[in-house]
């Protein structure tokens, strides 16, 4: 660890709350249109039809709202009305206007980390709307770097650390997404320590878990780097 020249933090559920907007803004949905469908198979269909959208409309709320109009129709066989679509897009300003909430230990965290290491924010989603969460945030100060990519990978990762010229072994990931921003780090031989949130999108979960070894550790909060670092 004595090596890490750059740590790079996720934005959504690791700086700040992001997840449960993204439900209650499904759930909001299920109300308007339910009448056409039940609500389980409403809830299975659009995450279908999302994850099916999710190379051409990308991640964010003007993507799943894209995916909500379009699976209205579908669900309700041409039957939803003018009105519920108008429903369906104040749901979606309204959730683009929400409040950035940052979670507890972030502004401590980062206060500790600044000036000891580089620090970047390494985060996936719709560019604008990513770029305005991190202006409303107030903790640009603190970053070196933003990168706002369509989905973490491997390559995108490998990109990254040319970008900021450091090696693997200089390069620290901290992220609520064991898909996102610990695999694909460990595969590059990097650093990736992750900071569970309470709920996680069924998208990004995996199949097998992560022993705990010299590269990855699972912490309780993000506040536990102080103590590691």
């Amino acid at each position: 660890m004595k090596n890490i020249k750059v740590i790079a933090f996720d934005a959504d559920d690791t700086l700040w709350i992001n997840e449960p907007y993204f439900r209650e803004f499904e759930d909001n949905y299920f109300k308007i249109i339910e009448k056409y469908m039940p609500k389980g198979e409403l809830k299975k269909n659009l995450f279908d039809l999302v994850i099916h959208n999710l190379k051409m409309y990308g991640y964010g709320t003007r993507g799943l709202s894209l995916s909500m109009i379009e699976g209205a129709v579908k669900f309700s066989n041409g039957k939803v009305t003018a009105q519920e679509i108008e429903q369906i897009l104040d749901l979606g300003k309204k959730m683009l206007n929400n409040p950035i909430k940052l979670l507890d230990g972030v502004i401590e965290t980062l206060e500790y980390l600044k000036g000891r290491y580089r620090l970047v924010v390494a985060t996936k989603g719709d560019l604008l709307e990513q770029e305005q969460k991190l202006i409303k945030s107030d903790l640009l100060q603190y970053f070196h770097h933003t990168e706002i990519v369509s989905e973490k990978t491997e390559s995108e990762y490998q990109k990254l650390l040319q970008h900021l010229d450091v090696a693997p072994e200089e390069f620290l990931m901290i992220g609520n997404s064991l898909k996102s921003d610990i695999v694909p780090v460990l595969s590059l031989g990097a650093y990736a320590y992750h900071v569970p949130f309470h709920t996680t999108w069924a998208h990004e979960m995996i199949d097998h878990e992560i022993e705990e070894n010299d590269r990855f550790k699972e912490l309780n909060s993000i506040l536990d780097i102080t103590s590691i670092l």
